[in-house]
């Protein structure tokens, strides 16, 4: 396929949540024609080295990256980072305490789902990932998913989330988190940029409208979650503040052949804002 000198921005790995390697989903986007691929897996860049190397191999850009966890009004909320410093010892301890909590909630929501007369331990879920894990990986619901999926609670792992995982659902927990803007700041000052993920999936404008405030960079307006008339939406309000636009295929990965959320490649943005993100790499350090 010829390269389209374009990127997708939103991926995951075995680094976090992903059933493919950082190697692979570098593979899979130059076989989808792309020009460079983000990883931005869930509280970690354990992944990105790895993915640099394919990318040096296989002539592809690879954008390091973060998606950073917070919470905002009771709402999950996701921030993106590109090009913070990737040895930036403050920014790996503050990834690290973000991993803490993490544990946190697995072991809260193992401790529900218990409480709910399934047969589940941590030790279960660690042991379905321990080929993939390495140290600083983190574990997260789609894991204790599969868990559920292979002791026959669930037949597929979006019933796992849709009964059990999902924001509402009969085993869902949250601890306390960052806020939006802690993390927006913490981008900043490892000399990256920091792009709200997918807003369409939180469901609340107003509050979107406020992180926009934070000094966030970008709006993810296309991903694979977005409708035509969510992107139209975000496309407008980020023209309206002079924010950055990102796309994503937010890819986690195939489970059953299916991609989740979407294949690498199907949400794509043009290399101009890969190099608009790189452009700004270091000065807010």
């Amino acid at each position: 396929m010829k390269n389209r000198m374009e990127a997708d921005l939103h991926s995951h790995t075995t680094a976090s949540d992903g059933t493919q390697s950082p190697r692979e989903n570098v593979q899979m986007a130059l076989d989808a024609g792309l020009s460079a691929i983000a990883i931005t897996d869930h509280d970690t860049i354990s992944g990105v080295a790895e993915a640099l190397a394919a990318g040096l191999e296989l002539g592809i850009v690879v954008v390091p990256g973060v998606e950073i966890s917070t919470v905002a009004n009771g709402q999950d909320i996701h921030i993106l980072g590109y090009y913070m410093n990737i040895e930036d010892e403050r920014f790996l301890q503050r990834l690290s305490s973000l991993r803490d909590t993490r544990d946190i909630r697995n072991e809260m929501i193992i401790a529900r789902l218990q409480e709910l007369g399934i047969e589940i331990t941590m030790d279960e879920v660690l042991k379905e990932v321990a080929n993939v894990k390495r140290k600083g990986d983190t574990v997260g619901r789609p894991h204790i998913a599969a868990v559920l999926l292979n002791k026959g609670y669930v037949s597929t792992i979006t019933e796992a989330f849709d009964r059990y995982l999902a924001t509402g659902a009969a085993a869902y927990a949250n601890p306390p988190r960052i806020e939006p803007a802690t993390a927006i700041t913490w981008i900043h000052e490892a000399g990256g940029s920091a792009v709200l993920a997918h807003p369409g999936l939180y469901q609340d404008d107003a509050l979107v409208e406020a992180i926009t405030t934070q000094g966030i960079d970008g709006i993810e307006v296309y991903h694979a979650d977005h409708s035509p008339v969510d992107e139209e939406r975000y496309k407008i309000l980020a023209e309206r503040k002079g924010l950055l636009m990102t796309a994503g295929s937010d890819f986690h990965g195939v489970r059953g052949g299916v991609a989740f959320h979407a294949a690498i490649g199907s949400k794509r943005i043009g290399m101009d804002v890969v190099e608009r993100l790189q452009s700004s790499k270091g000065e807010r350090a």
